[in-house]
């Protein structure tokens, strides 16, 4: 992942304040930091380098210099794109991903998502026009947060970094914690904290004469088809196949989490990469023989690390695996929570926190099966609509 952060109009101390809340966010971009200041503008970004690693580095701009992006995610049918913007004219001086963004709104304007395929949140200021712009994926898989504090927009990858902005005043959204405490997490715009709004998934913003406005490009909608078994399978494995290949489109090497489930399971065996990384938990036996964890609540945290070294012996994967202790897992929650911005009541992002810090000593980038328990109906929460 990638850090972007950034702010419109003129303010005192506008260099540090941007270097202040890029800080906040530097662990999301460990490669390199740096910024790009307009008249009206600031942009600035600190990156993990997975594409074009020698020349990639953002803020990016145009041929003219009146417009720049910064950008975090990646778009896997970039190179396609760039061809055809080629094609139109454009002249590209990288082989990254964030230039052809760039010079696909040139081409497209406020539809150049109808042209993307990724997973991105990014932003790019129009000096001509005084006008910004940015874009947060279908699926929300990359964070994007605004406020708007005495005519200037504020944007970041994390709450933090827009806490550093001058005159910005911390405040409880109390409509944020009631829905946290009957859900586990909150669903809404806003954030907890008041006035800090999250750009909701499959949306565009544009900040223009001072005003704001955001729009829906994108709407899940799912038709259920009365079709056989044998070819929903074969829809399955071909929508599987075809976006393993696409997310493997990378400059270093790309590894792959392993729980034990169904999801990351698919994904593990029909990925091209060679390492798979999980979890366990270490603590007492239950009585069938699977080691167990307890939250303080008493929720079970159950260990199927034993079936994701089977399913990587299976598939000849180099298998890593952290087992994480009672004391280790609670010393984290504070650190967990600090990088998460706001609560949230899924104890497994613990176990995710362990598994990507295992993984990171090795890879930059790995696949995941997170978001598929909804399709694949996963838990038993699931069924309690019927009952």
């Amino acid at each position: 992942m990638c850090g972007i952060c950034g702010f419109t109009g003129q303010i005192e101390q506008r260099e540090e304040v941007l270097g202040k809340m890029l800080d906040k966010i530097r662990h999301r971009g460990p490669d390199g930091m740096d910024t790009l200041l307009y008249e009206d503008a600031a942009l600035g970004f600190c990156r993990l380098s997975i594409i074009d690693l020698e020349s990639g580095m953002q803020p990016i701009r145009n041929e003219t210099g009146d417009m720049a992006l910064v950008f975090n995610g990646e778009i896997y049918n970039y190179r396609e794109l760039t061809e055809e913007l080629k094609e139109a004219g454009h002249i590209f001086r990288t082989h990254s991903d964030s230039e052809t963004i760039l010079h696909a709104y040139e081409q497209y304007g406020s539809s150049v998502t109808d042209h993307l395929r990724g997973m991105y949140a990014f932003v790019i200021w129009d000096e001509a026009n005084h006008r910004l712009f940015a874009a947060r994926d279908p699926f929300g898989i990359k964070p994007l947060y605004y406020t708007v504090i005495d005519r200037s927009l504020v944007f970041a990858s994390e709450i933090k970094s827009i806490l550093e902005f001058p005159l910005f005043r911390k405040r409880l959204n109390y409509q944020a914690l009631e829905q946290y405490l009957s859900f586990q997490y909150s669903v809404l715009p806003e954030t907890f904290f008041r006035g800090v709004y999250r750009l909701l998934p499959g949306h565009t913003l544009i900040w223009e004469k001072n005003a704001l406005r955001t729009e829906q490009f994108f709407d899940p909608m799912i038709r259920p088809q009365n079709l056989a078994d044998d070819t929903f399978v074969h829809r399955l494995d071909r929508a599987l196949r075809n976006s393993i290949d696409a997310h493997m489109i990378s400059d270093v090497e790309v590894g792959t989490f392993l729980s034990g489930g169904v999801d990351s399971g698919l994904i593990a065996a029909l990925f091209s990469g060679q390492k798979a990384y999980s979890v366990g938990f270490s603590a007492a036996q239950n009585p069938s023989g699977q080691k167990e964890g307890k939250s303080r609540a008493g929720t079970a945290l159950y260990d199927e690390s034993a079936l994701a070294r089977k399913l990587a012996e299976e598939s000849k994967l180099d298998f890593h695996q952290k087992d994480i202790s009672a004391q280790e897992f609670w010393d984290a929650v504070p650190g967990v929570m600090y990088y998460l911005d706001e609560p949230s009541g899924d104890a497994s992002a613990i176990a995710l926190y362990f598994v990507a810090r295992e993984a990171a000593k090795d890879v930059k980038v790995v696949l995941s099966g997170e978001g598929a328990d909804e399709l694949f109906g996963g838990y038993p929460i699931y069924h309690e609509p019927q009952g």
